[in-house]
């Protein structure tokens, strides 16, 4: 059987260190957590960058230092940066077609500048279009368009993050119009609310609309991230917790940090009979080239 490739979220920009007082927030705390888990068997860090009171953050020069800070670990894990950040509208309860405090929504190349400035292997490209408790996420097909451009010209694959059947459909006539290469990477995300649940039979829906040459990954929220591996690995995919995703190793017990959970989710992949993949054979299951 091919090796299984798992994938840390360490910090995401959900989770708050009210939830989790470990939860890596500076560049050196969130670099500290890749390594780790690269360690713990990890061959793709997905990263997003935080202030250091927790607060999300999109400034460059915070994924500049945590890229940079595991560069030169000499770390050979795979660095994959979000760009989920801006896509957020909340109608003002007044006028509705104003938007409210907490809205992000920006011009999509704003969400790729650190993309563009260093280069990742990998980053994300949402293309849902969802719910979000009383705000709308929005990625209009125009601007998947443009983030989807602008990873080409950095050289970056984009991981294709998929919510429910639409965004399959979405990346599908992207594919067929030459806006992303093939074979695409997708991730498949289970557990949203008003997304895929995370029950085998949705997974076993989803994967069936993939794209014949997709290389893919999903996984689950909360107390679904461990089932989530399971059932990834069973229909062939690879493999993703983290801290991003659920904080407890069991039921009401908070997990150490983001290693424990990448070791776990390595002892499960072992039971099953796989085998985790290295960051290089990562590579080249997924076709990409080496780091310079």
């Amino acid at each position: 059987m091919p090796k299984t490739i798992l994938t840390v979220a360490v910090t995401g920009n959900i989770t708050t260190v009210q939830q989790h007082p470990g939860l890596p927030c500076t560049p050196e705390q969130i670099a500290r957590a890749a390594i780790d888990s690269a360690r713990a068997g990890a061959a793709i860090a997905h990263i997003h960058v935080r202030y250091p009171d927790g607060r999300p953050s999109m400034e460059l020069e915070h994924y500049r230092e945590t890229v940079e800070r595991i560069r030169e670990s000499g770390t050979d894990i795979i660095i994959n940066l979000t760009t989920g950040p801006g896509q957020r509208f909340v109608p003002d309860s007044s006028d509705p077609s104003k938007a409210a405090a907490g809205t992000t929504l920006m011009h999509p190349l704003r969400r790729v500048e650190h993309v563009l400035a260093l280069r990742p292997e990998i980053c994300t490209l949402d293309l849902n279009t969802m719910f979000a408790g009383n705000s709308v996420v929005i990625n209009t097909p125009d601007n998947v368009r443009v983030m989807a451009q602008a990873m080409r010209e950095a050289g970056t694959m984009p991981e294709l993050e998929v919510f429910d059947s639409g965004d399959i459909h979405l990346a599908r006539a992207l594919l067929s119009d030459g806006t992303l290469a093939r074979p695409p990477l997708f991730q498949i995300v289970m557990g949203i609310r008003f997304g895929f649940d995370t029950s085998p039979r949705t997974l076993a829906y989803a994967h069936s609309l993939l794209p014949q040459d997709a290389m893919w990954a999903a996984f689950g929220i909360g107390r679904w991230a461990f089932p989530a591996v399971a059932q990834s690995w069973a229909l062939g995919g690879h493999v993703r917790v983290g801290l991003e995703d659920n904080i407890y190793i069991r039921k009401g017990e908070l997990a150490r940090d983001n290693a424990q959970l990448c070791e776990k989710a390595a002892r499960i992949v072992d039971d099953m009979g796989g085998e985790l993949a290295s960051p290089a054979e990562a590579r080249a299951i997924l076709g990409l080239r080496p780091p310079a």
